[in-house]
């Protein structure tokens, strides 16, 4: 899984591109951690190249939410794909995020929080 990070102002993107599944989940949550880490807990993260997420790639999101929210930190999805979404509702996990149609969106939503 290739894992791209964009900066927009003082939000942190990632992209993966691939299914976030077992062999992917720690790369991901590792980068993910970094970039909390470097942006004042300021994360979007882009699924679009994202086709599917298993049990792990969900607890790793989960995992990554939860420890954000307890520092005043967010965690934020974009382009959530309908099968991404399905699982979210089947999992009543849906709620545990906060989801965007686009990273520009996801990004506005900071400085209207702020």
């Amino acid at each position: 899984m290739k894992i791209t990070e964009q900066r927009q102002g003082a939000v942190t993107v990632l992209k993966p591109d691939g299914p976030l599944v077992d062999v992917d989940v720690n790369a991901f949550a590792t980068a993910l951690s970094t970039a909390a880490g470097t942006s004042m807990g300021r994360c979007v993260v882009d699924l679009s190249a994202v086709p599917f997420v298993d049990s792990q790639g969900l607890e790793a999101l989960l995992d990554a939410t939860e420890e954000m929210a307890r520092g005043g930190r967010a965690l934020k999805l974009c382009s959530v794909n309908k099968t991404i979404r399905q699982v979210l509702e089947l999992t009543a996990l849906v709620s545990q995020f906060e989801h965007f149609e686009d990273v520009n969106s996801a990004v506005r939503s900071f400085l209207q929080g702020a």
